[in-house]
């Protein structure tokens, strides 16, 4: 199949399997496009048994579909930038304490508590593994996916904080996890050439370079933008405008060598904030908003389809199995590690709205981000064992299929049972948190 042929083809399962969702599940549309994929994924693998070649086929197809590349330097910054157009800055601003400490804190803090319990696990059930590849799995299964959890927090009623929380997390961990995860790379070899520079100082300078340069290139790039489009009002000329920000800036900034996505998330709240306000009229407002949230539909649909069909191109083998079910407590423990303390040291600052950490905890959903920094260890099979990286990749699939299937379908009840959901607390829409004067840095809650 050629490359449109491949397009084509996910576009109209896309369409197919949200028709079939809306018409007799009723689901969240990633959800159900996700569980749809893992079934035509299932029956293709039935065909199979029945017509020799089907999955081969399928497979090979799949394979000529390279995922990290097609969601990493893709569709990731149009999605962030879709995601980040729609969130206040001012309300980003008063949890900006709470957003540094998991993004920073409490990621590296999973990373290594994941590690550490991955490897115990693994030689536990005689699948020896060095430390530095546990740590690897650490650092990739630990970011929120944005597209994941902003996809999912649509479809439920959030008391205002922790929905800004929840979200401006997610927005801000994955460039920094990937940081991380690079740095982790080159300290274990994989990253094609040798660097005996201690792991801590990698993060420190990759963290200087990607993330504090990402968020200045894409500051500077969204000003640029903001002051063409005050020049003019045209709608359609402020929407190629926001385009031309989004995969020029992203393949600028791929090029300088600094985060695209935290670049993208930067200009996005630009664009969205001041943007919005000062150099929009209504009529550019309407269509962009609707321009920007068809995009983020239809790539949303794509890519939680092709997450369900990569099920495919895994290898279940044996023992790795019960490593792969095993990681989904692991995860989840370290997780709640990641927020229980961060907050905990906040406690001593601030209030927190009532049972904030368990809906942290199991709201912090993992997705395609994930599964493509996986995917992008085959290309150190020279130096990685194939049986590792099939392992890694493994676990990484059953713990994002975990969180998106199992996680995205009881955040609901989830909200209900501990009364959140639709609370607003006894101080306005923010709950107890809506008290000015509690954060340490002095910003309003």
């Amino acid at each position: 199949m050629s490359g449109f042929e491949i397009i084509a083809a996910l576009l109209t399962l896309a369409a197919l399997f949200s028709f079939l969702n809306q018409r007799f599940l009723g689901l969240p549309t990633t959800i159900a496009l996700m569980l749809f994929g893992l079934g035509a994924s299932l029956a293709v693998v039935a065909v199979g048994r029945l017509v020799p070649g089907v999955e081969a086929e399928a497979v090979a197809i799949l394979e000529r579909i390279d995922f990290d590349d097609a969601l990493m330097h893709g569709m990731l910054g149009f999605l962030l930038f879709a995601g980040a157009l729609h969130v206040d800055l001012d309300d980003l601003a008063r949890q900006r304490g709470v957003i540094a400490l998991l993004a920073s804190l409490g990621l590296l803090i999973s990373t290594f508590v994941i590690g550490g319990l991955v490897w115990t696990i693994l030689g536990a059930l005689g699948l020896s593994t060095p430390f530095v590849y546990c740590l690897l799995f650490g650092a990739l299964i630990s970011p929120t996916d944005p597209i994941a959890v902003l996809a999912i927090l649509k479809t439920m009623t959030v008391p205002k904080s922790l929905e800004v929380k929840i979200a401006g997390e997610s927005l801000f961990n994955d460039g920094i996890a990937v940081v991380i995860f690079l740095a982790i790379v080159g300290a274990a070899g994989l990253s094609g050439h040798a660097d005996d520079t201690p792991l801590v100082w990698q993060i420190v300078q990759l963290f200087a370079v990607e993330t504090l340069g990402g968020a200045l290139f894409g500051l500077a790039a969204g000003w640029l933008a903001y002051r063409a489009m005050c020049s003019v009002d045209s709608y359609d000329v402020e929407i190629l405008i926001s385009l031309a920000l989004v995969a020029g800036g992203y393949a600028l900034a791929t090029a300088l060598h600094v985060s695209g996505p935290i670049a993208m998330v930067v200009a996005g709240l630009l664009i969205g904030n001041q943007g919005r306000t000062f150099a929009m009229s209504d009529t550019t407002r309407e269509h962009l908003d609707t321009f920007w949230q068809l995009v983020d539909e239809v790539l949303n649909a794509v890519l939680f389809v092709l997450i369900g069909l990569e099920v495919l191109v895994l290898s279940f083998r044996g023992v790795w199995v019960e490593a792969a079910l095993l990681a989904i407590p692991v995860t989840l423990f370290a997780r709640a590690l990641g927020v229980g303390l961060p907050v905990a040291l906040l406690r001593r600052f601030r209030s927190f709205t009532p049972n904030a950490v368990p809906v942290l905890v199991w709201g912090g959903l993992r997705g395609g981000i994930s599964v493509a920094l996986a995917l992008s260890l085959s290309g150190s099979l020279g130096v990685l064992d194939r049986r590792v990286y099939e392992g890694i990749l493994l676990m990484t699939y059953v713990v994002v299929c975990f969180s998106i299937g199992v996680q995205g379908l009881t955040m609901g009840p989830l909200l209900r049972r501990l009364g959140v959901a639709g609370s607003e607390g006894p101080e306005g829409p923010e709950g107890p948190e809506g008290a000015e004067g509690d954060d340490p840095a002095g910003s309003r809650h």
